[in-house]
């Protein structure tokens, strides 16, 4: 029956059409997003408390962070099924596979350290040492290094990916979560959730150049907690989740300065936009539901309820 059910799902989703795949942390389920439908049409089930998620270049894979069963999951994304699981290390929180699609860095929350996992021989190549909770990672484009953000070390751990070693730390504010490369690699931004900002840093000297600041009116400051965000493709735009404060931010990247604050679901986590970038979605903890931005606008048009907490998004092409 339940065969049958997927079968159904497939046959109804047009071929080729653009989805976001969202992880629910509570359900351990990924719930799949028609963007044209803006619909979810169907609800796949994943190892327990799944929460980062990434595609590999050609989308004929999706890696899945089921934290709670030590695993990260490989998975087709057509047929849905679990091909099989990698080697983690101990409750894997974020993930970033380098641009050779084939080395996965995994953050290691419980036991400080990075886990290299060689995707095609399935096995552990490297254990890095990095700061107290580790969880957000990111990759620069020409994937000579890698960061790992440390939430209770409130560092960002460069890592040369040759040597696999750190090179340089940064120090940032309290509880980074989330990291990005942008400018061809020659910032780095990190999200700092308890210290409510997100730090801008240059690449080359590993120091900070800048930061951003968020008020939210009628927000209590404390509620201000950002997290996931995304870049607009000419990278002048970044979209910042600001956690239980139910507002995403509009933020010029040049000025660093925040332009509007968007009203979404309750507790928003993280983001993927559509392939045309035209909608920006968000997944929203609390309220169960993935808010849909329009980005030229600058205002959510809908909201789609999926699992319990969903926290992760990804978008399949």
């Amino acid at each position: 029956m339940i065969r049958a059910a997927l079968i159904a799902c497939l046959a109804a989703a047009p071929a080729g059409a653009a989805e976001i795949w969202v992880t629910n942390e509570k359900d351990n389920s990924i719930s799949v997003i028609d963007v044209a439908r803006m619909e979810v049409i169907r609800t796949i089930p994943t190892g327990e408390r799944p929460r980062g998620i990434t595609f590999n270049s050609d989308y004929s894979r999706v890696y899945i962070c089921a934290s709670d069963s030590d695993a990260v999951q490989v998975m087709d994304p057509v047929s849905g099924e679990i091909l099989h699981d990698l080697p983690s290390g101990e409750d894997p929180e974020q993930f970033v596979l380098a641009p050779d699609d084939r080395h996965l860095y995994i953050a290691n929350e419980d036991d400080a350290i990075t886990t290299v996992v060689d995707v095609e021989t399935r096995q552990v190549v490297a254990q890095i040492d990095v700061g107290i909770e580790p969880e957000g990672m990111a990759v620069s484009p020409d994937g000579k290094y890698v960061v790992t953000t440390s939430e209770t070390t409130n560092m960002a751990h460069w890592i040369d990916t040759a040597s696999r070693k750190i090179v340089a730390n940064t120090l940032v504010d309290s509880r980074p979560r989330h990291a990005e490369f942008i400018h061809d690699g020659a910032q780095l931004w990190v999200s700092a959730e308890i210290g409510g900002t997100v730090s801008v840093i240059d690449s080359a000297t590993h120091a900070e150049t800048g930061k951003v600041r968020f008020a939210v009116k009628g927000v209590h400051p404390d509620l201000i907690q950002p997290v996931g965000f995304a870049f607009t493709p000419d990278e002048g735009t970044a979209f910042v989740a600001l956690g239980p404060s139910n507002h995403v931010a509009v933020v010029n990247t040049e000025t660093l300065e925040v332009e509007d604050y968007i009203l979404v679901g309750r507790r928003v986590w993280h983001m993927a936009f559509s392939p045309d970038h035209k909608w920006l979605f968000t997944t929203n903890g609390v309220s169960g539901d993935v808010s849909v931005i329009d980005v030229e606008k600058r205002e959510a048009v809908r909201s789609i309820k999926v699992g319990r907490y969903p926290w992760g998004a990804a978008v399949r092409p």
